[in-house]
Parts: structure tokens; sequence; C-alpha cells
């Protein structure tokens, strides 16, 4: 009896027969159709793994060392709207996995020699840029900040913490059969709370994702308890304020960025 691959091995098989480049769903199929019985929620966790430029695939045990993405589970690069192509250094430049702020593990890419950080709210801001609307350069960074700050957030005047299901998976893209969770919560009366995130605008379509993704939870995992839904843009349309006044297990936010910097002595 031959035996099958890892799905690390599956998913790079899958990749290089569509030419290189290929979409989250095409690659399940293709492992469905030759290997039958893999679970696509492991499928979907091990493509974030892959991944050079996914900030949330510190969160995996085969990722919790700084290193410079050079080892077998680094040969994919997220091209964006559920798209991955083969990672190439030269094209898509040198990732790593190293330390930022508090000694926390960050994908970035390497610059100069130096691993650029991502925002934190670790200090005060002693003053806001003036005439710029600062925002963040990709949504895994939003992603990642809210997660690392989820107790600040009060939903409907409750806390908040990460999800974390019965296999110690938690909730930062958390997998699930209509895709990826932006980020998954739970509050103090341990209702679920669905976030969809937008780096710039939200509009009135982002409803039907976020419900889509409210609806499986509840199927799935709810078990009987409330499940929310949070929405994060950098602005909000007056459209989809609309749309959300009908739907009242919805929140929206608003993201602001300030950035400061100040002067150091030079004397002891």
């Amino acid at each position: 009896m031959i035996e099958k691959p890892f799905v690390w091995q599956m998913i790079r098989e899958a990749v290089e027969s569509m030419g290189g480049q290929a979409s989250n769903s095409a690659i399940k199929q293709y492992i469905k159709r030759k290997y039958s019985d893999v679970n696509e929620n492991t499928i979907a966790a091990q493509i974030n793994i892959c991944s050079v430029n996914v900030q949330s695939r510190v969160h995996y045990e085969q990722n919790k060392k700084p290193r410079k993405a050079d080892s077998r589970y680094d040969f994919l690069f997220n091209v964006g709207r559920g798209r991955v192509e083969l990672y190439d250094p030269v094209k898509h430049g040198v990732w790593k996995i190293g330390e930022g702020g508090n000694s926390e593990l960050i994908v970035a890419q390497e610059t100069f020699g130096e691993v650029s950080d991502i925002p934190t709210l670790d200090a005060e801001p002693k003053a806001e840029a003036e005439g710029e609307n600062l925002s963040f350069p990709f949504e895994d960074h939003l992603r990642d900040f809210i997660a690392k700050n989820l107790d600040s957030i009060k939903v409907n005047g409750k806390r908040l913490r990460l999800f974390t299901d019965e296999h110690d998976r938690d909730g930062i893209e958390y997998p699930t059969g209509v895709g990826p969770i932006d980020i998954l919560a739970t509050d103090e009366d341990e209702s679920l709370v669905v976030f969809e995130l937008k780096l710039s605008r939200g509009a009135d379509r982002t409803v039907g994702q976020i419900m889509r993704y409210m609806g499986w939870v509840k199927k799935n995992l709810a078990q009987g308890k409330q499940v929310r839904g949070v929405i994060v843009a950098q602005s909000i349309t007056e459209e989809l304020k609309y749309a959300v006044s009908v739907a009242q297990e919805i929140s929206l936010f608003e993201y602001e960025i300030s950035f400061s910097i100040k002067s150091i002595s030079l004397e002891p």
C-alpha cells in the first residue's frame, strides 16, 4: 500500500500542476479528486502555514521559531483574493519570520537586513500625523493588531477574547466551509463574535459576507449560543449603515491610526 504524502506536499503538487498559481478552492478540488478524504480545513490551514507573507502562519507549530523563508514550509506567496503562487524570492522579495515588538513573532519582508515591524498599541501617541489619513498597509496587519488587542474592545458592552476550538486552533483566520473568518472571538457570555475586516471602506456587500460566516458558526460551533458579527473598516459607508440597521446582531467599528515621533536627547 502506497502512503499518502503530507498535506503540504499535496498542496505543492496541486499548485505546480496548475502552472505555479492557483486559487485555494482549486487546490482543495485537486486534492479531493486525487486523495479523496483530506479535511478541507486542514488544507486551508496548511496553505496559510506555507505562505511566506501570511501573518497568521506564526500561530502554527511549524513556524514558531524565527527563520528566513527557506524551509520546506516556505513555498507559497499569497497574491490576494484567495489565490497563491509559488514563492520566488527574486520576484516577491525575501521574507522571514522574525521577532517584532515584545519579542512576538511577525512575518515581514527583509529590508536592508532588517525586519519591518507592524503597528502596536504599546506606546501612548505623542502627536498625530497631520494631513494624512493613515491606514494599515495589509489586511493581515489590521487583523493581527485587533487580535492582539481584543481585550480592549467591547461589543455590546462585553469584553472579548480569542476563540480556541477543541483542537487548540485559535480564532485568527479561522477556517470554515465557506471561507476563513478574519477573527473569531467569544465574549463574557460565551457568545461567538465573527469579525470581518476591511482596510479602507466598508461597503454594504460586506453584510452578505459576514452573515455567511455567522450562519456557518451558528450551525457548526455555536451549540445554541448567540452569534454576533463585527465589521471593522477605516470608513463605513452610508449604504452599509442602512444594511446593518435591520441586522441588530451586527456591530460597526471604524479604526484610526496615530503616528508619533519624539526627539531624543544626546546628553547622558
